[in-house]
This record gives C-alpha cells, structure tokens and sequence, in this order.
C-alpha cells in the first residue's frame, strides 16, 4: 500500500522559513517526479513547485520563486520543500503528489497525494 505522509508545517511568523517533508513508501520513490501544491478554504489546490526524479531539475509558481526550494532524497524516500521569507498569504494546507511524468505543466491528477500539512503565517 502506498503512503504519502507530509510534515513539517505549523505556525510560523512573516520573515521566518520552514522545511517541509513528504516521506513515501509502498512505492519505488525514485521512479515519481514530486509536485508540491496548496490549498485555502473555499479555493482550488494551487501549485506550488515540481522537482524530477533525479532532483536536478524544479520549477515553481511565480508567488513562491526565490523564496522556496525543492530537493530529495531517494535513500530516504523524501522530499523536501524549503520555504523561506515566508508571507501570510503563503498560509495553507500544502500537499505533496507523486507522478510518473516530469512535465512542466503541474499534472492535473497526480496519481498519489499526501494527506497535507497545514502552514499558518502570522502577520
């Protein structure tokens, strides 16, 4: 059975950075490009960043370029999104995805999701 599991999130102020994790298993992990998106109430899941299997290739939404990286750690089946200066408008439930393409299209339907980490800023 596969498991997505994210961690790392939490209550954080304007300025300060954060490191998430998305740890899989049940899977081989390296055979899956990571997706990383997010999601406020009442709106759709948002895109956030992508990195390919091999790590040396990511790309992110325009809010979060420069302040938010991507990389992974096939040994450890783990992925991490480094967010820094992080803004109240970054505030969200994120959620890592698992595809078995690299595209620089966000992939409408992943085909594994986390079951997120909530993010809250403070002003």
């Amino acid at each position: 059975q596969v498991h997505l599991v994210e961690s790392g999130g939490g209550l954080v102020q304007t300025g300060d950075s954060r490191r998430l994790s998305c740890v899989s298993s049940g899977l081989t992990f390296s055979d899956y490009a990571v997706y990383w998106f997010r999601q406020t109430p009442g709106n759709a899941r948002e895109f956030v960043g992508g990195i390919n299997w091999y790590g040396d290739k990511t790309y992110f939404a325009d809010s979060v370029k420069g302040r938010f990286m991507l990389s992974r750690d096939d040994g450890r089946s783990t992925v991490f999104l480094q967010m820094n200066s992080l803004k109240p408008e970054d505030t969200a439930v994120y959620y890592c995805s698992l595809y078995h393409r690299w595209e620089y299209d966000p992939p409408r339907q992943p085909d594994y999701w986390g079951q997120g980490t909530q993010v809250t800023v403070s002003s």
